[in-house]
């Protein structure tokens, strides 16, 4: 379905011993070493075999702040999963670093926080953030064969959740890795039987993260996945308007007008009133048209650009049938000489 794993930075993890940065007050530890994301302990902790591994559940105590001191944070217990891009990048490379008990401080740029984007209306766009973390508690996630069926749903709708936070950011590969561990969620086996309502819930939850995986995908240009998913989508609901609009899309992306105007011609059809669905069927039988028109120029092209109104043209270069008597008797005296003369030559030898 796309690019599994986000092409995310690595922190890297400072090495025990005299001077660690990770363990000395007051030193800070250049995470990515590019300046941009920094750690600085404020209280050590447990030690290096203490700190958490990618994967696990870890509790945070977390304290953001803008560069004016504005707190646009605070959460005494945050829950989540290192590795799978659920909270801040900051957070997410940083965490790793932390032992366990140890509070630090991260100073980060907007890369690794909102972004351009902001957070409507406490993070202007391009802020820096001031993290204060305290590392809590980690462990193992939970067996998804275990799980019941609330939980499953609740957990696949927050990955889902945060791809459309990555989405809206305009992170395609990353909204493409939440969606991707979502449908792993809801796909996995389950020892624990379902209720009727719950596999249906669990459906919905599918059909959603697989429409916006091929969204994501479609801004990627990753076209064969986009249409996979989208067909996955019409696969359990023939009519999704959101499936067959995007797969339209994918076939009009890839020229393939013809098979795309029936589709969105569908999709109309369920939908009238959707003018985004209208314009986009418009311009595709426009440019479905224009294809024709070029196609059917190069054929004139490769053919002499034959007239369908014109006449056959006569050949000029037969022989009229009124051919002169005396030339049709010269020629065949000529001929008989001809043979005349070798009959003489072979009898004298």
């Amino acid at each position: 379905g796309g690019p599994r794993a986000p092409p995310r930075e690595d922190a890297q993890l400072p090495e025990q011993g005299a001077g660690d940065a990770a363990g000395d007050p007051q030193e800070w530890l250049d995470v990515l070493g590019n300046g941009l994301l920094k750690k600085k302990t404020l209280v050590p902790g447990q030690g290096a075999d203490s700190r958490p591994q990618k994967g696990q559940d870890v509790t945070i105590r977390l304290k953001a702040t803008l560069e004016d001191g504005t707190v646009v944070e605070e959460n005494p217990a945050l829950t989540f999963t290192l590795g799978d891009c659920d909270v801040l990048q900051a957070l997410d490379l940083c965490v790793q670093l932390l032992e366990m008990g140890e509070t630090a401080l991260i100073v980060s740029e907007a890369k690794y926080c909102y972004g351009a984007q902001g957070r409507s209306p406490d993070i202007p766009p391009n802020a820096s953030l001031t993290l204060e973390v305290e590392l809590l508690a980690a462990r193992d996630a939970p067996d998804l064969e275990l799980l019941s069926g609330k939980e499953k749903i609740q957990l696949a709708n927050r990955k889902r959740e945060r791809g459309n936070f990555f989405y809206q950011q305009a992170d395609y590969v990353l909204a493409i890795n939440s969606y991707d561990i979502a449908l792993r969620i809801v796909g996995s086996s389950s020892k624990v039987d379902f209720s009727p309502d719950e596999e249906a819930e669990l459906l919905d939850v599918k059909v959603k993260c697989l429409n916006n995986l091929a969204a994501s995908q479609l801004k990627l240009d990753h076209f064969k996945a986009a249409l996979k998913s989208c067909n996955l989508v019409l696969e359990h609901q023939p009519g999704n308007i959101k499936a067959l609009f995007r797969k339209g899309k994918v076939l009009a992306q890839q020229g393939e007008y013809r098979e795309a105007i029936p589709i969105l011609k569908a999709a109309l059809k369920l939908e009238p009133s959707n003018k985004t669905i209208h314009a986009e069927l418009s311009k595709l039988v426009k440019k479905h048209a224009d294809q024709r028109n070029v196609e059917t120029e190069m054929y004139r092209k490769m053919l002499g650009n034959p007239s369908a109104t014109s006449t056959p043209r006569k050949c000029k270069d037969k022989l009229p049938w009124s051919i002169p008597w005396k030339w049709l008797f010269g020629a065949t005296a000529i001929a008989l000489g001809g043979v005349a003369l070798s009959v003489v030559i072979a009898a004298r030898n």
